[in-house]
C-alpha cells in the first residue's frame, strides 16, 4: 500500500514535464494503493491487529499499529482515494499547460499516505510529527492556485486554525504522558485509569478542542468554506470525505480508549456541540450560492450528526448501557463512511459542473441537465442520499441516529431524557432543511432554463470523470439498501471499544423484511427486501410517464406574471427559492441588503439593483475582533523593534541579568 502511494508521488516528479503521462502514472498508482488499503484493512477487521515497530525504545517506541476501529479508518480513506483518484485522471485535464501537474500528483499521493499514518500511529510524538506533516500538504493543496487572492486567504486561515487545534493537541498528548511517563498510545490507556478527575476534564476538553478544530465544529469551523471551495474539486473530496474524519477516529480514540468515556457531562458537551453545529451548518449551506461553500457548509452539519450519535454513546456508555451505546456508536460510524461517499460524489459532481460551465455560482447555471444528463443522474444519487431520501444511504444512518436518540427513554435520568429527545428534534429539523437545501440545489443547476452563457455551452464531461462518479453513486445506493451485510462489520469495529457488541446478539427478521437490532430495544431497519418493493413502486409513475410521454399535450401556457416565459429572469432564483428560510431566521443570518437605482429620467425607473449579503455571524462578533485585539498588540509591540544593533544587545544583556537573578535565588 505504502509503496503504490510513494510510486505515485516520485514518479509525479519525475514525469512533471509531461502532464498526460504524469497524471496516469499519479493517479492510477494512488488507486492502486487505495486497493491494496481497501483488502488490509477488512483483513485486521475480520483478522488481528497488526503491529509494526521498528523502535524497541520504551520512552519513544516509535511504529505503528492497526486495530479495526483503525481499519475502519483505512476502508473509508482507501474507498474515496480510490474513486477520487479515477476521477482525477479526467478532472486535472483542465490544468494541462496552466499548472505544474506533477506538483500536484506529488502533493496528493503524500497527503493520502499522511492520513493514513496518522490513523496508524502508536507513539504521541510520532502522530504529531505526521499530523503537522498531514496539515502542511493539505496547505499546500488548498493554495494550488495561488494566484487567486482568495486562495491565498483561504490557505492562510486554514493554516492558522489547524496548528491552534495542533497546540491543544499537545496540551492533551502532554497530560497523558505526564501521567503515565511515555508517549506510547499503549500507555496512555492505562494513564486514563489513574488519573485524577481534573486531569481527565483538561485532557477531554484539549483533545475535544484541538481535533474539533480540524473536524470543523462550530465555532472552530471557520476555515471550512474558505478551504474547500479554494482546493481543486478532487482535493475538496478527500478533505471533507476523509481528511476531517481523522478527527472524529481521534476523538473516539481518546474518549474511549485513553479516557474510558467515564465522564457523565462530556457525552453532553459532545451531544450539544453536535446539535449546533449540525443545525447552523445546514442553515448557512441553505442560502449558500456558491456550490462548493455549501457543500462545506454541510460538512459542518454531518460533522456535527456524527458528533450527536458520538455524544449519545458517550452519554449510554457512562449510564451503564453498553449496548445502546454501541447502537448510537455504529449510528455514527455508519453516517461517516455514508458521509464519505455521498460528500465526495458532491464534491466531484460540483468540480464537473465547474469543469464544463467555469463557475460555482449556482445562480449563473440551470438547465444543464440537456448538456450533462448522465452526470445530472450521478449527482442527484448523492443528493437524495444527502438528504436521506430511502433507499439511499444517508437515510439508514440517520434513522438509526434518531431511533438511537429515542433509545433515551430506557435511562432513568431525566435530564438525559430531554437533552437527547431536544437533539432528536433538532436531528429532524436538520434532515428537513438539508432536503431543502439540495432540492434548492439540484432544481437551480440542472432544471428550468440556462441562466449564462456559462450553462448554455456546458457540455458532458469526460469518461474518467463518470467513472469516479459512477463509483460514489453505486456505493451510495449498496450502502442504502444493504444495510443488513453493513451493521455486523460495524458492530465487530464498535466493540473494540465499548467493550460489547449490540447487533450481532439478537438479530431478529420482521413483516416485510423489517430487521430489529436487538428485538429488546425496539431498533428497526430496512433490509433489501423491502427497500426494493420502495424502489419499484417508486420507479412505477416514472415508468408510466415514459410509456406515454408521446401523448403529452400542453393545454396552456405557464403563467409567467404577463411576461414571456422563454426567458430566464422570470423563472425563480437560487436567492428567492431561501428567502423563506432567510426570513424565519433572519436574526441568525443578519442580512445586509443594498439597492441601486438608476433612473432615465424623474418618473422612470431605468434600471434597478439588488443585493442581499447574509453576515457570518462567528467570524464578524468572534473572530474579527481577536484579530483586531493581536494586530493592536502587535503595532504596539513592534515599537521595540528599533533596528539598532545595541538596543538588541540592551535587550540580551537585560535578559541575561533576569536569568542570572533566578538561578541565585533558586540556589539560595
Amino acid at each position: 500500500m505504502v509503496a503504490f502511494y510513494l510510486i505515485g508521488a516520485i514518479s509525479s516528479v519525475i514525469l512533471n514535464k509531461k502532464d498526460s503521462i504524469c497524471s496516469y502514472f499519479s493517479f492510477f498508482s494512488a488507486a492502486a494503493g487505495a486497493l491494496i488499503g481497501a483488502i488490509f484493512s477488512i483483513s485486521v477487521i475480520f483478522g488481528e491487529t497488526f503491529y509494526l515497530t521498528p523502535s524497541q525504545d520504551s520512552y519513544l517506541k516509535f511504529g505503528f499499529f492497526v486495530d479495526k476501529l483503525s481499519a475502519f479508518f483505512i476502508l473509508v480513506i482507501s474507498i474515496s482515494v480510490f474513486a477520487v483518484s479515477i476521477f482525477s485522471t479526467g478532472y486535472v485535464k483542465e490544468y494541462f499547460g496552466k499548472k505544474n501537474i506533477g506538483h500536484l500528483g506529488f502533493l496528493y499521493n503524500i497527503f493520502i499516505l499522511s492520513m493514513i499514518f496518522v490513523i496508524c500511529a502508536n507513539n504521541a510524538i510520532m502522530f504529531l510529527i505526521l499530523w503537522e506533516l498531514m496539515s502542511i500538504i493539505s496547505f499546500f493543496l488548498v493554495v494550488y492556485e495561488h494566484e487567486k487572492p482568495e486562495t491565498r486567504k483561504a490557505g492562510f486561515i486554514y493554516i492558522v486554525m489547524t496548528h491552534i487545534g495542533t497546540g491543544f493537541i499537545l496540551l492533551s498528548f502532554m497530560i497523558f504522558a505526564g501521567a503515565s511517563g511515555s508517549f506510547s498510545f499503549e500507555t496512555f490507556n492505562a494513564a486514563g485509569m489513574t488519573m485524577t478527575p481534573l486531569l481527565k476534564d483538561l485532557a477531554f476538553i484539549f483533545a475535544f478542542i484541538g481535533f474539533g478544530a480540524k473536524a470543523g465544529i462550530v465555532p472552530l469551523h471557520i476555515w471550512l468554506p474558505y478551504a474547500h471551495p479554494a482546493a481543486p474539486s478532487n482535493v475538496s473530496a478527500l478533505m471533507s470525505g476523509v481528511m476531517i474524519k481523522t478527527a472524529i477516529f481521534m476523538m473516539i480514540r481518546v474518549f474511549f480508549d485513553f479516557l474510558g468515556a467515564s465522564g457523565s457531562w462530556w457525552g453532553y458537551v459532545v451531544l450539544a456541540v453536535g446539535t449546533i453545529s449540525a443545525i447552523l451548518g445546514i442553515l448557512y449551506a441553505v442560502v449558500e450560492p456558491d456550490m462548493k461553500r455549501m457543500l462545506a457548509f454541510s460538512s459542518i452539519e454531518n460533522i456535527g450528526i456524527i458528533l450527536i450519535g458520538l455524544g449519545a454513546s458517550m452519554i449510554f456508555f457512562a449510564s451503564g448501557k453498553p449496548i445502546i451505546s454501541a447502537i448510537a456508536a455504529i449510528a455514527a460510524l455508519y453516517h461517516l463512511l455514508n458521509h464519505s461517499v455521498f460528500k465526495g460524489l458532491l464534491f466531484i459532481g460540483a468540480g464537473s459542473i465547474l469543469y464544463s460551465t467555469h463557475t460555482k455560482n449556482i445562480e449563473e447555471l440551470g438547465g444543464i441537465i440537456k448538456k450533462m444528463p448522465l452526470s445530472a443522474i450521478l449527482i442527484l444519487i448523492g443528493v437524495l442520499s444527502i438528504s436521506a431520501m430511502p433507499p439511499f444511504s444517508g437515510f439508514v444512518s440517520e434513522w438509526l441516529t434518531f431511533q438511537s436518540l429515542l433509545l433515551s427513554f430506557n435511562l432513568n435520568n431525566n435530564f438525559a431524557i430531554i437533552m437527547l429527545s431536544i437533539s432528536a428534534a433538532f436531528l429532524a429539523l436538520t434532515g428537513a432543511l438539508a432536503a431543502y437545501c439540495f432540492l434548492k440545489f439540484f432544481g437551480m443547476v440542472f432544471l428550468a432554463l440556462p441562466r449564462s452563457e456559462h450553462a448554455r455551452h456546458a457540455k458532458e464531461v469526460n469518461i474518467p470523470m463518470l467513472a469516479g462518479m459512477g463509483i460514489f453513486a453505486l456505493l451510495s445506493i449498496l450502502l442504502g439498501i444493504l444495510p443488513v451485510y453493513v451493521l455486523p462489520v460495524l458492530d465487530r469495529i464498535t466493540a473494540s471499544f465499548i467493550g460489547t457488541g449490540a447487533f450481532s446478539q439478537s438479530i431478529s427478521a420482521g413483516t416485510f423484511g423489517m430487521i430489529s437490532i436487538p428485538s429488546s430495544q425496539g431498533i428497526s431497519i430496512l433490509t433489501p427486501v423491502l427497500l426494493a418493493i420502495l424502489l419499484i413502486l417508486m420507479l412505477i409513475p416514472a415508468i408510466i410517464l415514459l410509456i406515454n410521454r408521446k401523448t403529452w399535450q400542453p393545454n396552456y401556457e405557464t403563467w409567467g406574471c404577463g411576461q414571456p416565459i422563454s426567458t430566464a429572469r422570470n423563472e425563480y432564483s437560487a436567492n428567492a427559492f431561501s428567502k423563506p428560510v432567510q426570513m424565519w431566521f433572519k436574526s441568525l443570518y443578519r442580512p445586509a441588503r443594498e439597492t441601486e437605482v438608476t433612473y432615465s429620467s424623474p418618473y422612470l425607473k431605468e434600471s434597478f439593483k439588488f443585493e442581499s449579503r447574509i453576515e457570518q455571524v462567528f467570524e464578524q462578533y468572534l473572530y474579527n475582533p481577536v484579530v483586531d485585539f493581536v494586530m493592536v498588540k502587535s503595532r504596539k509591540a513592534k515599537l521595540i523593534q528599533t533596528g539598532s544593533i545595541h538596543a538588541y544587545l540592551g535587550y540580551i544583556f537585560g535578559i541575561l541579568i533576569i536569568l542570572f537573578m533566578f538561578v541565585i535565588a533558586g540556589g539560595s
